[in-house]
């Protein structure tokens, strides 16, 4: 072989043949320097299969994993995962129907990607305060560290599936255990037998919200951005908020009795007054400005307003404000409790305000004030819906009285009845003779007479009543009693209602079947009882609020005449306060 040429042979074979053997032959050498040139290639692409595994394939492993099937779950999965926490068991049949009707496809990821609704509704629980509620019940996972640990495992698929599949189950879950109390109540009625509320139950399925939450099906409930149902609770919710504020700084001052301080005159008491009522002005003169916030004060407590200083409105000038937040926060869970939205027309009386109104098409038509039952004879809580108007009714004497009150009179005045335009009959309608009637073993299973009041201007229920058929016999009614209308303070009732102007009523219910205000009265004067059924029932509601703020946002007390408050406050305050103890004691984390 020729000796090689090094001015014509590639630089590369130039630098190879002075660093191997220069007594090689050309043709050897050619053969040794492919072989490098073969490695080197290879250990090139090593090279560069390595540097891309060290930076860019890491984003190609993590497009890799998300562009993965998102993972099914199998119902033994979420089933165990809630079962094993006392606290997400009760829950376990919601999250059941929320994934079969997605098939068990994951709820809180899309291609692999945590949705925005998670964090909107970890934000949404960080503020449950502002709701009354507390936010550590709902801080049982530590989201952060999940978040994070799915962040890092991007790059190992089977680890990054068990993630995703633990973080739906506890969003999920989260989600159902704030909810259920949001929407449903901290207190369940129909749960719970100390809590005295048969109002028709609130029927909102927690899947289907959650599932609006998602975007996944549309709702006219506001589900989608967490907020109330109820405009009323969401004004509650705003004064929650002001009386916090009050709360903090410092609360209010006590304001002393002074009922002989008039308008225009300078007193101590005046100070403290003013700066209570909220006013600019706190000096120590009782001027026009405070006698009109003293009045309002008075009307948002039920309260005559007379511009003075009495002791009942001191009373009520001294409630704390950490009272009046709790009575905030018990109200607004009453309407939780409240099913999703009233009909377009119902009636509804709140007890401890003493008030009926009338609403049509979701306004206000007509109100008035009414009597309520004292607190042995309390009105009960529950809504039905009304079928008929009676006009000139019997009063058909409950056994109770019977026993308690009347039965006693009859038997000791052989003249009572008949002087009381009252009558004795059986189930036919034939008359009676008291004598025939041991009254003191009267009781209500027992009772199979009819001791009843003739129709007339005597008659308890005055010139006429309406009838929604409940097993608990109240109704609304008339009574010859106006003078007790003018008291602020109204329960002298046996449990019906006493309406202050129950022909209007009437009037109003009867005009679509042909009855006006002129052929009521001629039917009520002839003194022959006369049921008109309504063209269309009307939903009725009692129900007990003792805590609201209208429209302007000016928010109204009224005394918890039943106890309702203090017994509801021993549920819904315990129960949260043991939750707490609970989270603690588990040393669960925050998100």
């Amino acid at each position: 072989m020729n000796p090689i040429n090094l001015h014509t042979t590639p630089k590369f074979e130039r630098i190879m043949y002075k660093t191997i053997h220069r007594g090689n032959s050309y043709l050897h050498f050619k053969t040794v320097a492919k072989s490098v040139k073969k490695y080197l290639f290879v250990l090139a692409g090593i090279c560069t299969i390595a540097l891309s595994s060290a930076c860019g394939g890491k984003a190609t492993q993590e497009r890799q994993v998300a562009s993965k099937p998102q993972p099914i779950l199998d119902s033994t999965y979420y089933i165990g995962y809630m079962n094993n926490d006392p606290m997400l068991k009760e829950h376990t049949d919601w999250a059941k129907k929320f994934y079969r009707e997605r098939e068990f496809r994951l709820g809180w990821f899309k291609n692999n990607e945590i949705v925005p609704q998670a964090q909107e509704m970890l934000t949404m629980i960080s503020k449950a305060g502002e709701e009354g509620l507390d936010p550590k019940k709902y801080q049982f996972k530590d989201f952060t560290t999940m978040f994070a640990n799915l962040e890092a495992s991007k790059r190992d698929s089977a680890k990054f599936t068990e993630i995703q599949k633990e973080i739906d189950v506890a969003l999920t879950s989260t989600y159902l255990v704030w909810a259920s109390d949001y929407y449903r109540g901290v207190v369940i009625p129909r749960e719970n037998e100390e809590i005295e509320w048969d109002v028709k139950r609130n029927k909102i399925k927690l899947h289907k919200a959650l599932m609006t939450v998602l975007n996944e099906r549309e709702s006219k409930y506001s589900y989608a951005s967490f907020s109330p149902l109820h405009p009323d609770y969401a004004r509650l919710k705003s004064a929650l908020a002001a009386y916090r504020k009050i709360q903090a700084s410092g609360g209010w001052p006590k304001v002393s009795a002074s009922s002989k301080l008039k308008e225009g005159q300078s007193a101590p008491v005046a100070s403290s007054l003013k700066k209570r009522l909220g006013l600019t002005s706190t000096d120590s003169i009782f001027n026009a400005e405070a006698v009109t916030a003293l009045k309002s004060f008075q009307s948002a407590q039920g309260l005559k307003p007379d511009g003075t200083l009495g002791s009942e409105t001191v009373k009520l000038l001294n409630v704390s404000v950490d009272q009046r937040i709790k009575q905030i926060i018990l109200n607004m869970e009453r309407w939780r409790w409240i099913p999703k939205s009233f009909e377009e027309d119902y009636l509804i009386v709140n007890i401890p305000e003493y008030r009926l109104r009338v609403y049509e098409k979701g306004k206000e038509r007509l109100g008035m004030n009414v009597i309520v039952g004292k607190t042995m004879n309390s009105t009960p809580i529950f809504s039905d819906k009304m079928e008929n108007v009676v006009l000139a009714p019997y009063w058909n004497v409950p056994a109770s009285i019977v026993k308690d009150e009347l039965g006693p009179k009859i038997s000791a005045d052989p003249g009572y009845l008949e002087r009381s335009n009252m009558e004795l009959v059986d189930a036919k309608g034939n008359q009676v003779s008291p004598s025939e009637v041991d009254f003191a073993s009267v009781t209500r299973d027992n009772w199979k007479y009819i001791l009843r009041k003739k129709p007339g201007p005597k008659n308890d229920l005055g010139d006429v009543k309406f009838i929604f058929p409940n097993t608990n016999d109240i109704y609304l009614h008339d009574t010859p009693h106006d003078e007790l209308f003018s008291q602020a303070k109204r329960n002298f009732s046996h449990g019906c209602v006493r309406l202050e102007k129950p022909l209007q009523l009437a009037e109003y219910l009867l005009r679509p079947v042909g009855w006006n205000m002129s052929k009521i009265q001629t039917t009520i004067a002839g003194g022959v009882e006369k049921h008109v059924k309504l063209k269309k029932v009307l939903p009725v509601y009692l129900v007990y609020f003792t805590a609201w703020a209208d429209e302007s946002g000016n928010v109204h007390f009224r005394d918890d005449i039943y106890g309702h408050d203090r017994t509801l406050a021993q549920q819904y305050f315990n129960e949260v306060s043991a939750n707490v103890v609970k989270q603690k004691s588990a040393g669960q984390g925050k998100f």
